[in-house]
């Protein structure tokens, strides 16, 4: 039985900290895991930033109510799932994902958790699981499962190279070129066919 793990930013929606890069012009903020492997550094520095800035959860928030899914990606998920049960695995935050996960339809999301003090600002986060992608791919497999994953990140290719099959997904041109033996897709209607292909 399969069941499919998928990304959520970059795959299925825009990147928020590159949309809220946009909306505040702090170019540094634009730097996301297809340009920082080590998630805890990129997370550390996201946060300094915020800080010296000033921000709070609620700017985030506010920028994160104006990004729409890809065009295509909802219609996706419900094909899909109706192929194999589908599962969102992200290493975005409760806080930021919920208005998202609502416009693709409330698909299951495994995420993590910002710690946020009483005045609003983010003073750090607390990842559900270490390694979360990798360590939910292999508990799915635990049990029963054979898992397809797809993303477009550094942070994605520990579940893709641990699964039956993996798919990179609007990636950047290093990242295919470090993982030449893993496809890659632009359009949905190709990755559906794919991940179809890889059932059969």
């Amino acid at each position: 039985m399969f069941i499919s793990c998928l990304d959520m930013e970059g795959v299925l929606v825009p990147e928020i900290w590159i949309a809220f890069s946009k909306e505040t012009g702090i170019a540094e903020l634009s730097r996301t895991t297809r340009d920082e492997p080590d998630y805890d550094k990129l997370m550390r520095y996201r946060l300094d930033i915020l800080k010296r800035h000033g921000f709070k959860l609620s700017d985030v928030q506010s920028t994160i109510g104006k990004i729409e899914p890809f065009e295509g990606a909802r219609e996706f998920l419900g094909k899909l799932s109706e192929l194999c049960p589908v599962i969102i695995i992200s290493d975005t935050f409760e806080q930021f994902a919920g208005p998202l996960i609502k416009k693709l339809g409330n698909p299951t999301l495994f995420c993590n958790t910002l710690e946020v003090a009483g005045n609003g600002e983010i003073t750090g986060y607390k990842m559900r699981v270490k390694n979360s992608k990798l360590s939910t791919v292999r508990a799915l497999q635990s049990i029963g499962y054979e898992t397809l994953a797809v993303g477009d990140s550094y942070n994605d290719i520990a579940m893709m190279r641990a699964s039956r099959k993996g798919f990179l997904f609007k990636t950047t041109k290093a990242i295919a070129a470090e993982n030449p033996d893993i496809g890659v897709y632009d359009e949905f209607d190709g990755l559906l066919s794919a991940m179809k292909a890889a059932m059969e």
